[in-house]
């Protein structure tokens, strides 16, 4: 067991001092100083020691491949606060996953589809069995872009997966992942449950 543990840290260590570590550290360090340029912010600068998140992990770093659905409709996104925002399927993506073939769905936001700044955006919700355990039980999210695919294919970064602000807080809008992109494993990358004091009632 000590010699697990031991090699466990190692490989962590390894990985965490590889160029895909040092990404992520960049990446999560500039995704902590996000919360403290908008004013909406359910955090603080003092609350931003209580978020939490897995080792970076090569692995959760996927290529897959695209099917875009051009003729998908509209439909009616639903929150947890009840109310529902306006998306469309942009594209599916299927990847292995261990033994399993996986497909996400990706999908845009018809608000922000036209603004200049967003046009480019896609969202990814998901669910998987660490949720409501080691993650927070209404799913995450991954923020991708169309530029990011190429010959018919996207990579995905799990790492890069982070909670909604309904995990810090009650009063916000937060997408509920449908169910095609609910996981039946666990994905132990990105952000874990935060560890400070939260006011959420579902």
């Amino acid at each position: 067991m000590r010699s697990f543990t031991f090699l466990n840290l190692l490989l962590i260590t390894i990985i965490g001092c590889s160029p895909i570590g040092r990404e992520i550290r960049e990446y999560r360090e500039e995704y902590k100083q996000e919360f403290l340029k908008d004013p909406k912010s359910p955090l603080k600068e003092e609350d931003l020691h209580n978020l939490d998140f897995y080792p970076p992990n090569a692995k959760a770093r996927v290529t897959a491949s695209l099917k875009k659905t051009p003729e998908a409709d509209p439909f009616e996104l639903p929150t947890y606060s009840g109310q529902t925002k306006k998306y469309r399927k942009w594209g599916v993506a299927t990847f292995p996953w261990g033994d399993t073939i996986v497909t996400l769905s990706l999908y845009e936001n018809l608000k922000l589809v036209h603004e200049p700044e967003y046009e480019d955006y896609l969202f990814l919700p998901f669910k998987d069995e660490t949720n409501s355990e080691e993650t927070y039980g209404g799913g995450r999210y991954l923020n991708m872009s169309k530029s990011d695919t190429e010959d018919g294919e996207i990579t995905i970064d799990f790492n890069k997966c982070y909670n909604p602000w309904c995990a810090y807080s009650d009063g916000f809008n937060c997408p509920i992942p449908p169910r095609e992109n609910n996981l039946p494993f666990e994905v132990k990358a990105g952000e874990k449950n935060y560890k400070g004091y939260t006011a959420v009632g579902h």
